[in-house]
């Protein structure tokens, strides 16, 4: 699993964590700290870690492999472009009524994305 969907879970799931885990994942992935600048950061080794990256890594994917909020909500978020698309060429339409109607479901489609 790359960097950019570790922070994805992370986003999600970080609140789970605990202080330690959120602030040596933060120094990581959102600072880019070497381990061994952490490990100075936090007063740890850099085994130590080395060790809580790994277990934290893991509990983000469990967590996504247990609930799948994430592709959940990455699936949503592909459906919604979807129909926007489509209705923004209902609004287009030569017809009024399907116009109207195309620019009403637009309307609650953006509402959506907020």
């Amino acid at each position: 699993m790359d960097a950019t969907e570790l922070i994805l879970l992370y986003d999600y799931y970080g609140d789970l964590l605990t202080e330690r885990q959120k602030e040596c994942f933060e120094l990581r992935y959102n600072q880019d700290l070497s381990l061994g600048e952490i490990g100075q950061e936090l007063g740890i080794s850099r085994q130590g870690v080395f060790d809580n990256l790994s277990r934290t890594e893991a509990l983000l994917k469990n967590m996504e492999q247990k609930t799948g909020c994430v592709k959940r909500d990455l699936r949503c978020r592909k459906a919604v472009e979807t129909i926007l698309d489509s209705v923004k060429a209902l609004c287009e339409h030569s017809d009024a009524q399907v116009s109207d109607a195309g620019k009403k479901i637009f309307s609650v489609m953006q509402q959506l994305e907020e």
